[in-house]
């Protein structure tokens, strides 16, 4: 009995240990920084970026040359234009606070143009690693790039090279 129960117990674990190297690790920063269309897509997002900060920029200008105006005439103001300016400012302060929020929070324009432009490119990037996947019969590959430890990776389960082969480049 003793011996029927480890030899089961031994091809238990030899199947466990074969069955156990279905399994892939690939770097999807490194596997995007070789993209074309990804690098172009990441410098558009930065001229824009650019572009609206500086438009941020100029605005919180505007108020702060806004307020040292006010500080330096507010002694000379009545109290019905002393109001009307600080008036003025909350707008303006309010006004800035929205751009920024329009333009860099949460779900905000600079969010909706990242999905527009880097979305597909991603996307093509998962079917590309899903096929490897499926063709080389992996049952699971892991993303060494973000959210996921790899304390150690053997470099010839880092299959970023088949992906980029699989999409075209190099």
């Amino acid at each position: 009995m003793k011996k029927i129960l480890l030899t089961a117990c031994c091809a238990l674990a030899f199947f466990l240990i074969g069955h156990a190297q279905g399994y892939a690790i690939v770097d999807t920063k490194y596997i995007l920084d070789k993209m074309p269309e990804y690098k172009e897509a990441q410098k558009k997002l930065d001229q824009t970026s650019m572009q609206w900060q500086k438009e941020i920029d100029t605005k919180q200008a505007t108020l702060d040359r806004m307020y040292k105006d006010f500080d330096a005439e507010r002694v000379m103001l009545s109290d019905t234009l002393k109001k009307k300016r600080e008036d003025q400012l909350f707008n303006m302060e309010k006004e800035v606070r929205d751009l920024q929020r329009k333009r860099f929070g949460y779900e905000g324009d600079l969010f909706k143009l990242r999905q527009d432009l880097v979305k597909p490119i991603q996307d093509k990037v998962y079917n590309a690693i899903q096929q490897l996947a499926v063709n080389r019969m992996y049952d699971f590959i892991l993303d060494k790039s973000e959210g996921i430890t790899v304390i150690f990776a053997d470099p010839k389960l880092d299959k970023s090279e088949d992906v980029l082969k699989a999409l075209g480049i190099k």
